[in-house]
């Protein structure tokens, strides 16, 4: 018999045999390797969900590092692009009362994950360059390009731990403000509700979370910027037009500081200044 007879009579032995060769590799060669890894990230991924790390764990921990590139414009505005995205990301939770209210150990610097992420951001924000055009030296790019990948990689941990812990690091009664103050916010910004029911909401909100939450000045502003937009494109708003004088005077509001003015006043056009809330604390 001949090889080629062999193999037409015989060539279904070749699986049996692929499997065998396998199950050898994986108990005497370097499958074992590749189980102890495998493991070890099952473990890691374990610990990162109930949040328990070893000492250095997140100073220490490195990714798989990248294949070598060059600093060409391509190669640096991708990285710019994205380091923009991951900011884009935090600042989703930074700007977004509801989303602070809901997640806020992100904007919290006491919790060691967000504390590692917002450390991150800085040398990645320090490193950046102007603008793409900039010409950086192959240690340059390659410092900048870890330091985003670094800077993405705790957001992502610190992300995936504040959607995994919410309120639970506040009392009872905390979290019963929180809830409150989420139900608020929603009618602060209700285009159905009255100009008035938006002030009181918008003032109550802000009293709920005084000691709980800081929120950040372009937060507040943003949030006063939509409920005084509300409120100009309310339903009470619309025809209640006429002409007569404004109170000469000044209103603090989203969109800043104005004074009055005589002559035609159309409704419509007329912000109506927000109310602080009667004790600011600490926001």
């Amino acid at each position: 018999m001949n090889v080629f007879d062999f193999i037409s009579e015989y060539w279904w032995m070749a699986f049996p045999a692929f499997g065998l060769a396998t199950a050898v590799y994986y108990t005497f060669g370097g499958g074992k390797k590749v189980e102890r890894e495998r493991h070890q990230r099952k473990l890691e991924l374990m610990a990162a969900k109930r949040g328990e790390f070893p000492p250095g764990f997140l100073e220490s921990r490195t990714t798989a590092p990248r294949p070598a590139e060059d600093a060409t414009r391509e190669n640096v505005q991708r990285l710019i692009d994205e380091h923009d995205e991951v900011t884009g990301r935090w600042l989703d939770y930074e700007l977004d009362v509801a989303k602070t209210i809901a997640f806020p150990a992100m904007s919290d610097g006491r919790e060691p994950l967000t504390a590692a992420f917002l450390r991150a951001k800085r040398v990645a924000d320090r490193l950046r360059p102007v603008t793409a055009d900039v010409r950086l030296t192959p240690e340059q790019f390659a410092e900048y390009r870890e330091a985003v990948t670094d800077f993405a990689v705790k957001f992502d941990v610190a992300e995936q731990n504040a959607r995994r812990v919410r309120d639970t690091g506040f009392t009872e009664e905390e979290r019963r403000r929180l809830e409150r103050a989420q139900q608020l916010l929603k009618t602060a910004v209700d285009k159905s509700a009255t100009a008035a029911e938006r002030q009181v909401a918008y003032r109550r909100v802000r009293e709920e979370l005084d000691g709980l939450l800081v929120l950040s000045d372009d937060a507040v502003s943003i949030l006063e910027t939509r409920v005084g937009k509300e409120i100009t494109s309310g339903p009470d708003a619309a025809g209640t037009s006429g002409t007569g004088t404004t109170g000469a005077g000044t209103g603090t509001g989203a969109s800043g500081t104005g004074s009055g003015a005589t002559g035609t006043a159309n409704a419509t056009h007329t912000r109506v200044p927000l109310q602080p809330p009667a004790a600011p604390g600490a926001l």
